[in-house]
Formats: structure tokens, sequence, C-alpha cells
């Protein structure tokens, strides 16, 4: 089985109903707590990168540093707010990026893709869009833009819309890319069912009953091996039940923020942030003990599938 870490690069102080053009980035320091990871196991990491901390000299420095010495991949990370141009809408921040006009959302994304190319000296062919708010818009201007693969997918969620909550927990085949090449791949946080046909049946069942079930369905019906999420206990079973169902590829997440006390609403003390670094510590350890398992960077799934070495799921299709 191949293990994907996938960390969203940000910055501090979302997720308190507060989405402002000029944040805080002085949690990427914090990246410090995960240098086990790649020194006690030998895991790389794929670090997805916000406008405003590409734009952060100090932040750059340090994931620099990450590329150089640790083989971590730079990926994007697509925070609408505060990716220029910055425009007035009627609608609140944050606006969906399906919401904005065509021409502004790609001109947020090449500007994304410029200042990481420009800062960090990378093309980056991984992509993960804020909130997870995903959709044929996003997805249509991905391949246009260089990039080879998308890991905003929450499957068992409403994340996005809910158009992919039967997705696989898998990676899977996504849009067209230009001619001759491969289309793109889409590698989901990885969420599954503790009952399938319970999965299956959710979205058929009508009115508010179903709707209900729908948007709770991840807390009451579903582990995944996401660490600011789940319980130790819960990745546990999670990477269990995905092993014994023949899952090919785990996809943990993360942010940034929730490695420095205060920066994420979830993890205000520093006993909070040093619980969750124990957990991923020790979920590591026993996922490494308990089965043959390769680390691989998200753009390294994509060579992996290229070269024929990765079966992918078929969409719509959660098990």
């Amino acid at each position: 089985m191949k293990l994907v870490i996938s960390i969203d690069v940000e910055e501090e102080g979302l997720f308190c109903g507060q989405y402002p053009p000029y944040p805080g980035v002085t949690n990427v320091a914090a990246l410090s707590r995960l240098d086990f990871i790649p020194r006690d196991f030998g895991l790389p990491l794929t670090l997805l990168v916000s406008y405003r901390v590409a734009q952060d000299p100090a932040a750059c420095e340090i994931l620099a540093r990450w590329r150089d010495r640790h083989q971590a991949e730079i990926g994007v990370h697509l925070h609408p707010w505060s990716t220029p141009p910055i425009s007035e809408m009627s609608l609140p921040e944050p606006v969906p990026p399906e919401q904005l006009p065509l021409p502004l959302l790609r001109d947020k994304l090449t500007n994304l893709v410029a200042q990481v190319r420009g800062s960090l000296g990378v093309k980056p062919i991984s992509f993960r869009t804020g909130r997870f708010e995903v959709g044929p818009k996003v997805l249509g201007l991905l391949p246009e833009l260089g990039f080879k693969v998308d890991s905003s997918v929450v499957p068992l969620t409403l994340k996005g819309g809910g158009d992919y909550f039967l997705a696989p927990p898998d990676p899977f085949r996504l849009a067209p890319a230009a001619a001759g090449e491969p289309a793109l791949l889409e590698a989901p946080l990885t969420l599954v069912p503790l009952i399938p046909p319970l999965a299956r049946l959710a979205p058929r069942l009508p009115g508010y009953p179903g709707r209900g079930l729908l948007s709770c369905f991840h807390y009451v019906a579903a582990v995944g091996v996401q660490p600011a999420w789940f319980s130790l206990p819960s990745m546990r079973l999670a990477a269990t039940l995905h092993r014994r169902r023949g899952g090919r590829v785990l996809n943990m997440f993360f942010h940034s923020s929730e490695l420095k006390p205060g920066a994420s609403r979830l993890f205000p003390s520093e006993a909070a942030v040093a619980g969750l670094v124990a957990k991923i510590r020790t979920f590591l350890d026993w996922l490494v003990r308990s089965g043959p398992v390769e680390g691989v960077t998200l753009s390294g799934l994509y060579q992996e599938w290229v070269a024929g070495r990765l079966l992918l799921a078929s969409p719509g299709c959660s098990r």
C-alpha cells in the first residue's frame, strides 16, 4: 500500500469565520515538528502551498529546506479570497471558486502558479483547492495550467457540494488533459464507510432524513486517516478496512496551521498540538509495522499511474 502525506501549507487564523486577504504565515516554521517523518520513517511529504505562503521569503526558505533536504514535493493550494487579483464580490467571503467568473478564477490560478515558480523554482503539478470546493470549473482549468494530479475530493462528505459523496477512496481518473497526455488524476482523501451498502443507500433517501444522513455520514458511519478529524483508533480502523477491501493508496491530510498553538481553532494550546503530533507519530509507527507501506508524493503517485504500476478505481464506486 502507498501512503501520501499531503499538507495544506497556509496562513493562520482560518476556520474562525474570517478570511482576510493579507493574513500571517508564521505557522510555516512549525513544520519542523514533522522532521521525524522523513528522518524516522523515510516518508516524503507533499506540501501544497497557498499564495500568501509562497509570497513570504521566510516561509519559502523553510519550504526550500524541506524540498532539498527531505525531497518534499511542492504543490499548490488555492485560497481564492487571498490570491490576487482581489476583486470585490457581491457574495461574502469565502466565495466558492465555482462561483467566480471564469477569467477571474483563471487569473488567480495563473498568479498562484507563477508565485510558486518564482519563489521556489518548481513547476507545480499537484493541486488542492481551499475548503475542498472543487467542481467542473476548477477541474477544467487544471490541465490548462500544467497540473497532473488533484487532491480536492473528500468522499462520504458534502464538501464540494456533495458531487463526490460516492467517490472511491483510491485514486481515479478525472478530466482529459491535452492531446496525447494522460487524464488528470484524482487522489482523494482517504475516508472509508463502515458499512459500504449504507454509503450507497444514503444519497437515495428522500427529504430531510436523506440530507441529514449525508451531512453527518462522515461523523457516524465513516472513518479516515486524517489526524485532525479522527481519533487514533478510527485512523487504524480506516487503514485496516481499506487494506482488507483491496485499497492501494492512503492519503493522510492536515494543515500546517494545526502545528502552531492558537493558529487553528481546533488546536488552541501547546498540549493540543503536541497531542496531534503524537497521534501522527503513533499512527505511522503502527502503519509501518502492521504491513508493507511505501511513501509517495502526489506527483510520485501520478508517475506510478503513468508507468502502469497503479491500478485506478472506478469513479462513483465507494467501498
